[in-house]
């Protein structure tokens, strides 16, 4: 699969502008077409007794308007120059709703961490596991925090031969081709009695695809596997962690597996999950 269709989505985050910036370089490097979708609540109907429920209508339609053309003024900003074809989006309804519609028509969903957001509702909290676990797209998710100037140059994937970790390492093909390096890590593989290396058959899979691909194991300790996971990135300057996305939806909530909500939440580099 080519990345030729790629999906931003823009928020008033602050660190929205280190997630444009990947999204650029992606955009660029791929010569895809980046756009920039900004969804925006409708207002909050007012039912109270209240003397003008449509003045107060009216005046959340201003702040969200006005926020969305905030986010349209940073988008522009940080494509300036750039050689990518853009476009911009704004999308009325539920954050959760909108963002899997036009996500389904994307090769790839730039989004970000999703925590720590201020006065951001618990959709836009919500947005990076629904994503993860209901659109069916591999989704790259920009930490809070930091700033990235590679994102796929040391590349570390989490295997362990689950439907989920062969279906990220897939997704991310046409990122791993163009990586310096990509490490294979399995954390405490099964022992199957069998002389075969762990991650030895995914490696080797990769490099007839033309992948710089090592492998490495690590055994547990008392962290879990998603602290060993940013561990090993932080130790080894892992610039893009690629995994599987575990878990299951249960009605409208998205449900994440151990693992992966782990990382998600302490995670300190771009993390690619596809489920």
């Amino acid at each position: 699969m080519a990345l030729k269709d790629l999906l931003v989505i823009v928020d008033n985050d602050p660190a929205c502008a280190s997630r444009l910036d990947i999204a650029r370089r992606l955009a660029e490097a791929h010569e895809a077409h980046l756009t920039g979708l900004h969804v925006m609540p409708r207002p909050i109907t007012v039912y109270a007794d209240m003397t003008a429920p449509l003045a107060v209508e009216a005046e959340q339609r201003r702040e969200l308007e006005a926020a969305a053309q905030r986010a349209e003024t940073l988008f522009r900003e940080r494509m300036r120059g750039t050689s990518a074809r853009t476009e911009w989006r704004v999308a009325e309804g539920h954050v959760l709703d909108v963002a899997t519609v036009h996500a389904r028509y994307a090769d790839l969903i730039i989004a970000g961490q999703g925590i720590d957001i201020g006065q951001a509702s618990a959709a836009l909290d919500a947005l990076p596991a629904h994503l993860a676990l209901a659109v069916g797209r591999p989704v790259l998710l920009v930490p809070r925090y930091g700033t990235f100037p590679t994102a796929g140059d040391n590349v570390v994937i989490a295997w362990n031969g689950s439907r989920e970790a062969t279906r990220a390492v897939h997704d991310a093909l046409p990122l791993l081709e163009r990586a310096k390096l990509v490490t294979v890590l399995s954390i405490d593989p099964e022992e199957t009695g069998a002389p075969r290396l762990p991650g030895g058959d995914i490696a080797l899979h990769l490099s007839r695809h033309g992948v710089r691909v090592q492998t490495t194991m690590l055994k547990g300790t008392d962290m879990a596997v998603g602290d060993l996971l940013l561990s090993y990135a932080a130790d080894h300057g892992i610039d893009l962690v690629v995994m599987g996305a575990y878990g299951h939806t249960r009605l409208r909530e998205m449900i994440l597996g151990g693992a992966t909500r782990d990382l998600l939440r302490s995670m300190t580099v771009p993390v690619l999950l596809s489920h």
